[in-house]
């Protein structure tokens, strides 16, 4: 393969950096933009100076997957260390184990039901006359009743979301958000870990490659794109056609950092199901470096609200309203020549890293391919709607 084809990525995260990495091994020349001062996206880790804890800048990341070869990917930029997500959260002055398990339903109803009892008494509280559930509240209430939705669902939602769980579609709860034994892990997957150095360290990993030019703090225009053979756009579906159809809606979030001196909450993450309580969560992020001993503690409370002009957006709302505006940014985006959405803000989906990983390998080989039998590369592998 050619070196003189060059390719430009928009986004210097996961999805630019394993797209690159791919094209580079082929022998494309590949270039990446990022507007920050930092690669890795929204995974951006960093040693805190003071404490030595690694810090999830954006927010925590827990890797899960089960996806094999994903998970080998990853193996071969970093060492993954074990790591399995236990939540916690307060609620009505009680700390309790998320999801909720047998534990969380006896605790929280002074029972001691075996996975039996503790069915038949979910089942007894549920709301049955709600058949086919089409809101949030609505799911909620049909599998857990009104008082394990009040105590674990509203309030958080409510809080996450900035608006009634009435007005949230059913899907948002994908699955029975139970579990009858005592399990606490948050995630199912037959993979888990945490990078040993953080994710910073093993995206630079992934870009270390001769053929990869990394530029930081560069703003991207279309008129960027001249002189190259393909894009592929990491960054916002709607900025790119500079909001034409109006801003797609988001929520950000807002950290407010403080340090401890000992153990603050000892747990990783602390959910607040109460309305009253302003932020949805407070995460400690040493407890997401387990086989680390740091000699303080950095926590941040996070604060979900509506995503601005200036924000980094985090969560797509996906509502009527911003589907009627996806569906004309993806059709506008079907018209472009030599250019691929990709990414959570590419697609306007909230993607987890390893569906990011599988989508940017995929969107990587199916490219080579394209160029092989000499035809064009769609607008998105996976699209929007």
């Amino acid at each position: 393969m050619s070196t003189k084809e060059n390719i430009l990525i928009v986004g210097a995260g996961l999805s630019g950096a394993v797209i690159g990495r791919e094209l580079a091994q082929e022998g494309y020349r590949v270039d990446i933009l990022d507007s920050r001062d930092h690669i890795g996206g929204n995974c951006h880790t960093v040693r805190d100076e003071a404490t030595g804890v690694m810090v999830h800048v954006y927010g925590p990341h827990i890797f899960h997957t089960d996806d094999a070869e994903v998970w080998d990917y990853v193996n071969g930029f970093t060492t993954f260390m074990p790591y399995k997500n236990r939540v916690k959260a307060t609620s009505g002055g009680q700390v309790y184990s998320l999801p909720i398990n047998l534990h969380t339903i006896n605790q929280f109803f002074g029972k001691t039901f075996r996975p039996d009892e503790a069915r038949a008494f979910l089942e007894e509280q549920a709301d049955k006359t709600i058949t086919d559930p089409q809101t949030f509240e609505e799911q909620a209430l049909r599998f857990v009743g009104r008082d394990l939705y009040e105590a674990f669902f509203k309030g958080y939602t409510q809080k996450q979301w900035g608006c009634s769980p009435t007005e949230l579609p059913a899907s948002i709860l994908k699955r029975l958000p139970v579990r009858f034994n005592y399990e606490d892990n948050y995630f199912f997957h037959k993979f888990q870990g945490m990078p040993e150095n953080g994710y910073t360290e093993m995206i630079e990993h992934i870009l270390d490659h001769p053929g990869i030019a990394v530029t930081l703090e560069t703003d991207f225009s279309r008129d960027r794109t001249e002189g190259y053979s393909h894009v592929f756009y990491s960054g916002p579906l709607d900025g790119y056609f500079d909001h034409e159809y109006g801003r797609l809606g988001y929520r950000t979030l807002d950290f407010e950092r403080f340090t401890y001196e000992g153990d603050y909450q000892g747990c990783a993450v602390m959910n607040y199901g109460d309305a009253a309580v302003p932020y949805t969560r407070i995460t400690e992020h040493k407890h997401f470096s387990p086989w680390e001993d740091p000699k303080g503690s950095v926590c941040y409370r996070e604060f979900s609200r509506t995503c601005g002009p200036e924000d980094i957006p985090y969560y797509p709302i996906r509502l009527v309203e911003e589907k009627a505006q996806l569906a004309d940014y993806v059709a506008r985006a079907g018209r472009e020549k030599n250019i691929t959405f990709v990414g959570r803000l590419g697609t306007y989906r909230y993607l987890d890293m390893d569906v990011t990983i599988r989508e940017a390998l995929d969107t990587a080989r199916l490219y080579l391919s394209r160029k092989h039998e000499g035809a064009e590369m769609p607008a998105f592998l996976h699209p929007p709607l």
